[in-house]
C-alpha cells in the first residue's frame, strides 16, 4: 500500500471550516491542503494539482466563481463548491463553469465527504478511466491510491503516483508530453520533456519486466506516452 493519501485542497477563508473540516477529511483517509484565498488556492493548484478541490465562494481576494474559471484553464479534477449562497442562479452558475457539485453552508460533514467520494467517481468515468487498471501484473487503484505488482505492493513516491495515474486516467488513449506535463507538475513545465522522460524511465524501473522493452508504459515517439 502507497504512503500517501488523495489530496484535497480546501479553499476557504474561514478558519472554523479549516478547523472541523481538516480533521474529519484526515479521518476518512484523505489528506486536506488548506488555502486561505484565491490566489493561494491557484498557486496550490498549479504547484501540485490535488485530487479534488473544495472551493468557497466568498473570498477574500477575489470572487470564488472567478477561481473557479481561473482553475479551469489548466485543472481537470473534481470541484466542490462550498458557499452561503443558497440562490438558485448561484448554483446553476457555478455549475455551468465547470463545478462538479454545490454544497450550502451549513453543511454536513458526511455529506460532504460521501459528495467527494461520488466526485471522484464521476471524473474517473469522465476521463474513460475505471477506478482500477490491471496491465500485465501490474493493478492500478485510482480510488484508494494503490498500485501493486503480482501481489506485492509498489513503492512509488507522490511525483511517480501522480504521473502514473494521469496516463492511467488516459484510458489507454496517448496523451501529449504537454498534457502529462501541464496535468503533473502545472502550466509552468509544460516544456520540460526531459524531465518527464527521467520520471517515466523511474516508473518502467519499478513497474515494467524488462524496461528497456516496456509493455506497460508506452512511448508515442514525438508525441508523448501511453498506459497500456
Amino acid at each position: 500500500m502507497t504512503a500517501w493519501r488523495p489530496r484535497i485542497l480546501v479553499i476557504d477563508d474561514e478558519p472554523q471550516i479549516h478547523r472541523f473540516l481538516g480533521p474529519a477529511l484526515d479521518a476518512a483517509g484523505y489528506e486536506c491542503v488548506r488555502a486561505d484565498d484565491g490566489t493561494s488556492g491557484l498557486r496550490e493548484i498549479a504547484r501540485k494539482a490535488p485530487d479534488a478541490v473544495v472551493l468557497d465562494l466568498g473570498l477574500p481576494d477575489m470572487d470564488g466563481r472567478e477561481v473557479l474559471a481561473r482553475a479551469r484553464a489548466f485543472y481537470e479534477g473534481p470541484i466542490l463548491i462550498l458557499s452561503a449562497r443558497d440562490r438558485e442562479t448561484e448554483k446553476i452558475d457555478a455549475l455551468d463553469a465547470g463545478a462538479d457539485d454545490y454544497v450550502e453552508k451549513p453543511f454536513g460533514v458526511g455529506e460532504l465527504l460521501a459528495r467527494l467520494r461520488v466526485a471522484l467517481r464521476h471524473r474517473l468515468k469522465q476521463d474513460g478511466a475505471e477506478p482500477v487498471l490491471t496491465s500485465g501484473a501490474v493493478t492500478v487503484d485510482l480510488l484508494n491510491r494503490r498500485i501493486t505488482r503480482g501481489q506485492a505492493p509498489v513503492r512509488l513516491s507522490p511525483k511517480e503516483y501522480d504521473l502514473l495515474a494521469c496516463l492511467a486516467r488516459g484510458g489507454g488513449k496517448v496523451m501529449t508530453h504537454k498534457q502529462i506535463l501541464t496535468a503533473v507538475w502545472g502550466p509552468a513545465h509544460e516544456h520540460d520533456v526531459q524531465y518527464l522522460r527521467v520520471f517515466v524511465g523511474q516508473l518502467r524501473q519499478k513497474l515494467e519486466d524488462d524496461p528497456a522493452a516496456p509493455r506497460i508504459i508506452v512511448t508515442e515517439p514525438g508525441v508523448g506516452y501511453r498506459f497500456v
